[in-house]
């Protein structure tokens, strides 16, 4: 079974109410602007796309599964969101000659996108991002380490960007408290307000 088929069988038995927005997003909504666009990457259901639509942003969602991108259509019409969704195979070119004031990437990891994503961002704009890392406090899946960030990772890949957040709780402290076996970053790509 290919991805895109893997993941419409997945999201065939849900629906965008069965997940919350991601809690980097949702704990930092005041740091969103009070208009403007985003980027749902890799949304799946698109929990983080209705939450930005819900803060008056245009968005845009990308997922390889068309069920989920269906799903998502359909809920944010009803609810009148203004949400764009779209069935994609993400890569670099996906980003070409676009501009977003926030991008949000929840649980998905391809490293080769790191420059596309800061490309995309406007000036001043934002990356909230959240997904599984390689330490792990509580055994859980995904297992492959192609998907799972190593220590301090999301600060390396965007490095160009300020850092605004970031929390990564790995094995200190009770590990049965607090968020565990994710990195949560927020990073802001500042005016190129000087020159090289």
């Amino acid at each position: 079974m290919d991805t895109a088929s893997r993941w419409d069988l997945h999201y065939s038995l849900l629906g965008p109410d069965d997940y919350p927005a991601v809690a980097v997003l949702a704990e930092h909504r005041f740091l969103l602007p009070e208009n403007g666009t985003a980027l749902d990457l890799a949304c799946g259901l698109g929990a983080n796309a209705v939450f930005l639509a819900q803060q008056h942003l245009a968005v845009t969602a990308w997922d390889i599964s068309t069920v989920a991108i269906n799903k998502l259509n359909a809920y944010s019409r009803h609810r009148g969101l203004n949400v764009s969704a779209c069935q994609q195979n993400i890569s670099p070119d996906s980003f070409a000659g676009l501009g977003f004031d926030v991008i949000v990437v929840s649980r998905f990891l391809d490293r080769g996108l790191s420059d596309a994503i800061i490309d995309a961002l406007k000036p001043d704009g934002l990356l909230f991002y959240q997904t599984f890392t390689q330490e792990k406090a509580t055994p859980s899946p995904p297992n492959n380490p192609d998907y799972l960030l190593t220590e301090n990772e999301l600060l390396t890949l965007f490095s160009p960007l300020r850092v605004v957040f970031y929390q990564e709780n790995a094995l200190l402290g009770n590990k049965q408290q607090g968020l565990r076996n994710e990195a949560q970053f927020i990073g802001q790509k500042r005016h190129q307000w000087f020159t090289q």
